[in-house]
C-alpha cells in the first residue's frame, strides 16, 4: 500500500545539497546533484544499482567528501568540518548499513551497548540496560537480547542493525537498501518498521532503494536518481506519471520481474 501522505514543512530543510559532484577516477557518479530533505519526512532515493545512491548518503554522513558542490546537514557544511566536528555530526546522523554491520563475536545486547559505551560518557549500567531494552522493544525483538548474530534470520539482523543505529537517538536516519536480500513478507515488516521508527522517534529519513514496493510503502516523497542527477521528485504517483522514458523503463522493468 502507498504510504499515507502528510504535510511537509518545506521551510525547514535539515539537509541541503547544491551542485554535488563525486567521481572515482574517470567514473563520474554524481554529476551536479541538487536536493533538499525536510524535517520529519521519509525521502526515498530511488534508482538502479550502481547509480550513486549509496555514494550520496555516504557524502551526507561525511564518510566520503564531495569533489564539488555544497552539502549542508543540520546547519553544518559537511565539507568544511574538522574531524572532531564531523564525529559530532555523525552522532546526529544514523546510518543503517545494507548488511546490518553487526559484530559477529558479540551478543545482540553487546552490539547495542557498544555505541553507547563508546559515545556516551558516565552512563550507569541501569541506564544502558534501559536504552538497550527500549530500542529492542521498538524493533520487536526483545527476546533476542542474549542471542548471537549467527542465530538470527536475515530480517532479524536488519532489525537489530536499525536498533543499534537508533540507540544514539539520531535526528536523521539513513537506510541503505533496507529490504535487499529479504523475502517479500520480511520486506513488508521492514517497511512497516521504517514508518514506525519515523513516527515514534520523529526522525527525518533517507531510504536508499531500487525496490518499488519499499519506495511506495515508506516514502513521503520520491527522488529518482538517473545518470548522476535527480531526474524527477514528487510523490510515488507523481513520479511514475512522468513521461520520461527512463522513469517508465525503470517502472516497467521492476514490475515485470
Amino acid at each position: 500500500m502507498v504510504r499515507e501522505q502528510k504535510a511537509i514543512d518545506r521551510s525547514n530543510a535539515v539537509i541541503s545539497i547544491k551542485g554535488l559532484k563525486k567521481a572515482f577516477g574517470d567514473l563520474e557518479v554524481l554529476r551536479g546533484v541538487d536536493l533538499e530533505v525536510y524535517q520529519g519526512e521519509n525521502l526515498v532515493v530511488l534508482g538502479r544499482s550502481g547509480t550513486g545512491k549509496s555514494v550520496l548518503i555516504k557524502v551526507i554522513s561525511g564518510l566520503l567528501l564531495p569533489d564539488a558542490g555544497e552539502v549542508e546537514v543540520l546547519g553544518e557544511s559537511v565539507e568544511h568540518l574538522s574531524t572532531r566536528e564531523l564525529m559530532a555530526l555523525r552522532l546526529k546522523v544514523g546510518f543503517s548499513f545494507q548488511n546490518s554491520a553487526l559484530y559477529d563475536s558479540m551478543t545482540v545486547r553487546q552490539n547495542l551497548e557498544f555505541p553507547l559505551v563508546r559515545n556516551s560518557r558516565n552512563l550507569r549500567r541501569k541506564e544502558i540496560n534501559r536504552e538497550v531494552e527500549d530500542v529492542l522493544e521498538a524493533v520487536g525483538l526483545s527476546q533476542t537480547i542474549e542471542q548471537m548474530p549467527s542465530e538470527l534470520s536475515g530480517g532479524q539482523r536488519k532489525r537489530i542493525g536499525i536498533a543499534r543505529t537508533l540507540i544514539l537517538r539520531p535526528e536523521i536516519m539513513l537506510y541503505d537498501e533496507p529490504t535487499a536480500g529479504l523475502d517479500p513478507i520480511t520486506c513488508i515488516e521492514i517497511n512497516n518498521l521504517i514508518n514506525e521508527v519515523q513516527e515514534k522517534y520523529k526522525t527525518t529519513s533517507i531510504i536508499i532503494t531500487h525496490d518499488l514496493t519499499c519506495a511506495k510503502e515508506t516514502g513521503d516523497r520520491i527522488a529518482m536518481l538517473l545518470d548522476g542527477q535527480f531526474a524527477i521528485q514528487g510523490t510515488f504517483d507523481e513520479v511514475f506519471a512522468s513521461k520520461d522514458e527512463r522513469v517508465q523503463s525503470f517502472y516497467n522493468y521492476n514490475f515485470t520481474q
